[in-house]
């Protein structure tokens, strides 16, 4: 996983350079802009990738309601801010219908949900 992301990481970098290489001279001063807006771009675009990665990895397994961010529950359709931040102080869960039993989330937001969380102890 580690070297997937040096490679892309690499490839952007190597591809900023690349479009940053012109026939006509540059002063220093032009190159250095161009070369750190290309490093800039890259490093953004590097960051989309890896973000990506880790969201697709992450897709098909089921979020821990005991362990998850606040930024990991937002992920969650329909989950607001306020809700998340119940749902961590709510915790421990034994399971994740917990969030119905508790009142923590209606019944209509927990099916919205239910296919995408578990409760691991």
């Amino acid at each position: 996983m580690n070297s997937r992301y040096r490679l892309i990481s690499a490839l952007l970098l190597l591809a900023a350079f690349a479009a940053c290489s012109r026939r006509e001279p540059q002063s220093p001063d032009e190159l250095r802009e161009r070369t750190a807006q290309a490093t800039a771009n890259a490093k953004r675009d590097a960051k989309a990738v890896a973000e990506g990665i880790r969201e697709g990895w992450s897709r098909d397994k089921p979020l821990d309601l005991n362990s998850a961010t606040k930024d990991q529950l937002e992920t969650l359709p329909g989950m607001t801010t306020a809700e998340a931040e119940h749902v961590i102080a709510a915790r421990p869960y034994d399971t994740p219908r917990d969030l119905v039993t508790r009142r923590i989330l209606s019944q209509a937001q927990y099916d919205q949900i239910s296919d995408r969380v578990t409760a691991k102890k």
